[in-house]
């Protein structure tokens, strides 16, 4: 972005679990973008994000520790609702929805089964992890998949898409709830640094205006309560002002 009153979001988890939740939450907004197979390449990078997608949800009980946050999210819901000029409806309305992916979160089958059962994705899994593997005579399947028709191929991405759909709604529901717990409020480093405790929060968010001709990028350390930012210039030749104007949210 080129213009000098622009401002760009870094954020930065504090726990495993959030971790994981960002990563997922990338990866399936690349799989949407991406999700238009007309060349090998396009179909490749498809299958690589989606290959990724499939390891980070093996590693952990990503099921498990989706359906306890939607119900704490709902427990603090139904606190909201006795604070003073409290929007009702709008409480309500989260709360469905909240339940809503619960239940379909809950009810489903294993989130990554569909992906990693199909032939197409399975084949094409295990020749990725080879340098150039996945040439037509490596993959002779899936280069006569590339030559169907587009529309035959848009209904396999949909359904692939589809069988991850309680996953993005309840990941998006949970994870904008997060992001709006907590507004960024003005901060200021000094000679480049900053830290302070993020009481219990699971994510940081900073707000930076992004400067053409003094580009500069946070680098966060810390986990749980405690945290520190240095803040480092793009380029190396360039110096980090002594008080750095920022705003930052720990949601």
């Amino acid at each position: 972005m080129s213009d000098a009153t622009s401002t760009i979001i870094f954020e930065h988890p504090l726990n495993e679990k959030m971790r994981s939740w960002l990563r997922i939450e990338s990866s399936l907004q690349q799989l949407e973008k991406q999700r238009h197979l007309d060349s090998q390449a396009s179909s490749l990078s498809f299958f690589r994000t989606i290959a990724e997608l499939i390891e980070i949800l093996d590693r952990g009980e990503v099921r498990s520790e989706l359906l306890k946050e939607l119900d704490r999210q709902q427990v603090k819901l139904k606190l909201w609702l006795g604070a003073p000029n409290a929007d009702t409806d709008m409480i309500q309305n989260l709360a469905k929805q909240l339940k809503e992916c619960s239940i379909a979160l809950n009810q489903g089958p294993r989130i990554s089964q569909h992906i990693k059962e199909d032939r197409i994705i399975s084949m094409v899994r295990q020749r990725l992890s080879i340098p150039g593997g996945c040439c037509s005579f490596d993959l002779p399947t899936l280069h006569l998949w590339l030559y169907l028709p587009q529309s035959v191929r848009d209904e396999s991405v949909k359904a692939w898409l589809g069988s991850l759909l309680p996953l993005k709604q309840a990941l998006e529901s949970i994870l904008d709830l997060i992001r709006q717990s907590t507004v960024f409020t003005p901060k200021i480093s000094h000679n480049g640094f900053y830290q302070d405790n993020a009481d219990e929060a699971d994510l940081l968010r900073l707000k930076l205006d992004v400067v053409p001709n003094a580009l500069i990028y946070p680098q966060v350390s810390g986990y749980k309560t405690r945290f520190a930012i240095r803040f480092l210039p793009m380029d190396s030749e360039r110096i980090v002002p002594a008080h750095l104007s920022f705003e930052l949210a720990c949601c």
